[in-house]
This record gives C-alpha cells, sequence and structure tokens, in this order.
C-alpha cells in the first residue's frame, strides 16, 4: 500500500468564471488570487487489487465516511479515467480535510478537486510513469477541471488565469497557466474572508453555471469579462490600485447581476452581505484605504487589500464589520505560492 499527500488553496476569482461549455470548458477566461490559509489536504492511498475490472474507492471527510460526496467523485473519475487508465486496477482511498466552511462560497470545490488532481499525478509517478513538472502541473490542471473549473486555477499561484485569450500566450480552456508580469504589491495581497453564512448555499454553482446557457445578458456579460481581463492584466502588470478595484468589484457585481437575471432568477447575497459592501464603500475614501470587496457564488465577502495595510485594514474589520459576521467568524488570508505535496 502506498500514500501520498497534498495541500492545495482555494483561489477567488477577480474576473470570474461564471457559464461553460462543451466538457467542463469556460465561456469566457478567468483570472484569479491562489490563496493560502484556506486550503485542502488531501491523502491518497492506493494498492493494487488483483482483477483489473471496476474502480474501487472509499471516500471521507475529517475521517469520517461522507457518502453525500460520492456521487459526484464518481463523476469525476469517469472523466479523468482517459488520463489515468491504470486506476482501474487499483483500490483507492481518499481523506480530506478543509480548513474552511465547505459548500459556501470559498470555492472549496476548487481546493478540494485540485487536491485530489494532484494526488493521482503524484500517484501516477509513484508506480512509475514519468511526467516533467511543467506537464505535471498542466496535467493535474486539466484534471482539476473536469471536477470543477475554477479547480484548474488552483495547481498555480500566485495568481492563475484560465480560458483562451489571446492576451495570455499558451493560454487554453482546458487547463489553467501561472501569472506572470505581476506587479510586487499584488504577490502579498492580503483576503479576509468575511463569514456571513457558514451554511450550505440554497443554489449550487453548477446550477449557476447552467442558467447561463440560455440567459438574455450572457453574450453581453462574456464580452465585458474579456475587456475587463484586459484592463485586470494592466492593473496587475503596473499596480494600479485604483484600476484593480473598479475592475474586481464590477465583476463581483455583474457576477451575482447574472444570478439574479436568470430564469429561473436566485439571490445568494444576504443583508449582512450588502451591509458589509456598503460599509467598505462608506468607508475606504474617509479612511484612505485600498479595500476592494470581491464575491465569489455565495453570501460570504473577500475583502481584499495591500499587505502595507493590513494593520489599518483589520482595525477596521474588528470596529466595522464584525456584527455582520456569524458568530464573529473571518478568515484572514493572504495570496500564497500554490499547493504544496506534504508526502
Amino acid at each position: 500500500m502506498s500514500s501520498v499527500t497534498w495541500k492545495c488553496p482555494s483561489n477567488i476569482a477577480l474576473v470570474k468564471y461564471w457559464g461553460k461549455k462543451g466538457n467542463q470548458l469556460p465561456a469566457n477566461p478567468s483570472i484569479s488570487f491562489t490563496l493560502s490559509n484556506c486550503h485542502t489536504i488531501t491523502n491518497l492511498t492506493f494498492k493494487p487489487k488483483e482483477n483489473d475490472g471496476t474502480l474501487l474507492v472509499s471516500f471521507a471527510y475529517d475521517g469520517q465516511p461522507m457518502p453525500s460526496f460520492e456521487p459526484k467523485l464518481e463523476i469525476f473519475f469517469n472523466k479523468v479515467e482517459s488520463l489515468f487508465p491504470f486506476l482501474p486496477g487499483y483500490i483507492l482511498e481518499i481523506n480530506t480535510t478543509n480548513t474552511f466552511p465547505h459548500s459556501s462560497g470559498i470555492a472549496s470545490s476548487a481546493s478540494g478537486m485540485a487536491a485530489l488532481a494532484l494526488c493521482l499525478c503524484s500517484m501516477e509517478k509513484e508506480i512509475g510513469n514519468t511526467l516533467s513538472d511543467d506537464d505535471f502541473f498542466k496535467k493535474a490542471s486539466i484534471a482539476a477541471r473536469l471536477g470543477s473549473g475554477s479547480a484548474s486555477r488552483s495547481v498555480y499561484g500566485p495568481l492563475a488565469m484560465w480560458g483562451q485569450s489571446n492576451l495570455y500566450s499558451g493560454s487554453s480552456d482546458e487547463f489553467a497557466l501561472k501569472v506572470g508580469d505581476v506587479h510586487d504589491i499584488f504577490k502579498t495581497y492580503c483576503d479576509t474572508i468575511l463569514i456571513v453564512d457558514e451554511g450550505t448555499k440554497n443554489v449550487s454553482s453548477s446550477v449557476g453555471h447552467s442558467l447561463l446557457t440560455n440567459h438574455p445578458f450572457a453574450p453581453t456579460r462574456f464580452e465585458e469579462a474579456n475587456k475587463n481581463l484586459e484592463l485586470l492584466k494592466n492593473a496587475l502588470a503596473k499596480g494600479d490600485l485604483i484600476l484593480f478595484n473598479q475592475v474586481v468589484e464590477q465583476e463581483a457585481m455583474m457576477l451575482h447581476a447574472m444570478m439574479m437575471t436568470s430564469n429561473p432568477y436566485f439571490l445568494l447575497m444576504k443583508p449582512e452581505t450588502v451591509a458589509i459592501i456598503q460599509k467598505v464603500w462608506e468607508s475606504r475614501k474617509q479612511l484612505g484605504l485600498n479595500m476592494t470587496i470581491t464575491l465569489d457564488a455565495g453570501a460570504n465577502v473577500h475583502l481584499l487589500y495591500p499587505a502595507a495595510e493590513k494593520n489599518k485594514v483589520q482595525e477596521f474589520i474588528k470596529k466595522e464589520l464584525l456584527p455582520y459576521c456569524s458568530k464573529n467568524h473571518f478568515i484572514h488570508d493572504h495570496v500564497g505560492k500554490g499547493p504544496e505535496q506534504m508526502a
């Protein structure tokens, strides 16, 4: 019996991936910060079985069996079978844990599926198939994408982009790329996640993506995403915080606007979400702070700010924003270097 373990971070999209086509391919390119403290640790134990045939997989979350995850895993392994044709010859045991709430809009599927994909690539190396470092992470990104689109970006840090774009050489809908040409200020950027709701979302991201198919505003949304990608690329290269704030916040508002205007329409923001956004908008000019809000597909607010402003922003959070957080719960995080093999 052999074992591999990967720690893989979540990510927060700056230009949002919302809407897909084909086999888990994005309708528009996206770009994200790779986080650090919000991560998944996955251990994969594997041993050969006597009869090559049906793949045998058991799954545990925090050491406890989690039957509700099994259908998603079955779909995932069916999709990656051609990438890892040796899998039916093994018995797999997966044990995973998160440092943050899952299914609440902090992209736990991104870190979880990316960690599992990295484990599978390490397993492939363990049994004798050689991969260069570039091919290793590229293959992990492809496999992760098949489990969760945004997971393709979690295999790279500190920033990653996914989706074909003429702005990024070598970009593809199949896998993500590490983003270069980034100003130093963004390599240490902070992200405090304000936990408004620790529960499971009432509409899953998969359902939300599907509602873009016939959305009347979808073509305009995809066009705007491509324009914002170019603006953000320039902001990241130059260290332009004003442009960064404008693009990131517009992307967050547009993401939730698409949810609220789909058919059927739905709302993932909570009253506390809106209150936090308004408080940040009211206070940042007065305080002279470069605070930016963004959201994933959930109620929780990501507050982004430069590391040089960390003390002042975190004092503002304690004084002004904690009352809007569930049980005063928040997570201080920052841009990280990417995943790490632990064993």
